[in-house]
């Protein structure tokens, strides 16, 4: 039986615990029909994510051919030059160029990067109203500053940094077969720009991850020239895209619920303890990419067939009662919080600690420069995205004013924590 669930619907994007636990009642794989993927093979709880997640053996991204599991045969092969980047690599090509980026992501550079990280969102914050109010969060603010970080970490120019964003939004666009092909035009033109900074590094050198990029390659690492440029594609694109929106869902959350944000507010050491509460609730990333089942295998008791294609829900895997107590309430004081946002196993996300500090730092700068900032409108005229995979609000209109602005935390009740929104 294939399940019928539409994941780029509203009611799916506003209400995902209520959709997720609908799902899960179908078993803890679920067949269905996923866009542009096609028919596949999804989990709804923690153990059977973990479970494909961490059989790199069984589950691979590669299929027995080594095309990519997750592109289909209509798609042009400069994607398929793009795609093939460290995520949609099995050992040991994965631990092979995993390795030449690894030192520059290690936790000790991160955290050396957090106060131009703060910064950048102080800055991007004194302008959030440059333009006129309300401004859209989204697009005045969340988009830009991972954006900044990742650019200034790639050592791409700050003249360029229109250009990302137009790339980024129209990747944030991507919800059917006709909205890819016309994506096409920013993957061809990320390509060729990407191409172009590479050369140019290797003719003058640089400063930044691209500069050292071709520094290994000139050592002789064994990374041809299109793993470059996916590779520089790869962390510019997962480096921005994904925080954006756990920014901007984060920020939203806060908004509508005046208790969380207070208690915030009254401590901001608390906020990398919130952020781990909004990496789970918000699960910006819901799916990982397809998997090809390479022999007959059981998890969780569902029997799957050599040939098979799965897809772990990430978010599902979030919202699952037999880990979380309570799943459906966001509890910035939850601990432990052992979510499933960054993936787990050899795919374990590279930028997972860049990722946390900038939400923190975005949080902390936006809410401390303005205090009174409130929604534009009433939160049921916020909307999602239609793109399949990544949660993404559309637009965030903020405004300043004392008066005007929207919330909606939930009604009160005796027993309600200040950290608890139902």
């Amino acid at each position: 039986m294939t399940a019928r669930l539409d994941f780029t619907s509203e009611a799916f994007f506003r209400d995902p615990p209520k959709a997720i636990a609908a799902l899960r009642m179908s078993g803890p794989l679920v067949a269905t029909r996923f866009p542009l993927v096609g028919n596949v093979w999804i989990t709804t709880t923690h153990d059977a994510t973990a479970q494909v997640l961490k059989d790199g053996a069984t589950f691979t991204l590669r299929k027995e051919d080594g095309d990519v599991a997750s592109l289909r045969w209509w798609m042009p092969s400069f994607v398929r030059t793009i795609a093939n980047n460290m995520l949609t690599m099995d050992e040991p090509d994965h631990t092979r160029l995993r390795s030449i980026v690894d030192e520059a992501f290690r936790r000790r550079a991160i955290v050396a990067m957090e106060p131009r990280i703060r910064a950048i969102a102080d800055g991007l914050a004194d302008e959030l109203f440059a333009e006129g109010r309300p401004a859209d969060l989204v697009q005045r603010y969340a988009r830009i500053l991972p954006l900044a970080v990742i650019s200034e970490l790639l050592g791409l120019p700050l003249a360029d940094r229109p250009k990302f964003i137009a790339w980024g939004n129209a990747m944030s666009s991507l919800t059917n077969v006709v909205s890819f092909f016309r994506l096409l035009w920013a993957f061809r033109k990320m390509r060729a720009y990407l191409e172009q900074q590479l050369q140019a590094a290797r003719v003058q050198g640089g400063e930044g991850l691209i500069a050292e990029l071709v520094q290994v390659e000139r050592e002789g690492a064994q990374i041809t020239p299109d793993e470059m440029v996916s590779m520089v594609f790869l962390l510019l694109a997962a480096g921005s895209e994904t925080t954006t929106h756990l920014i901007s869902g984060s920020a939203y959350e806060l908004l509508r619920n005046p208790g969380l944000r207070d208690w915030l507010e009254q401590d901001w050491s608390r906020a990398g303890l919130a952020v781990e509460e909004f990496l789970r609730f918000v699960s910006p990333v819901q799916f990982s990419k397809p998997r090809y089942v390479r022999r007959d295998v059981e998890v969780e008791g569902v029997r799957l067939r050599k040939g098979d294609r799965v897809m772990v829900m990430l978010a599902a895997a979030n919202m699952d009662p037999a880990m979380h107590d309570r799943p459906e309430s966001l509890d910035l004081e939850r601990k432990p919080n052992r979510h499933l946002s960054f993936g787990t196993g050899i795919h374990f996300c590279l930028g997972h600690q860049l990722a946390r500090i900038e939400a923190a730092c975005a949080l902390e700068a936006l809410f401390v420069r303005w205090p009174k900032l409130g929604l534009a409108v009433d939160p049921s005229q916020i909307h999602w995205r239609k793109r399949p995979g990544i949660r993404m609000i559309a637009k965030l209109p903020v405004t300043a004013a004392v008066h005007g602005t929207f919330t909606a935390a939930a009604p009160a009740m005796a027993d309600r924590s200040p950290v608890r929104a139902e």
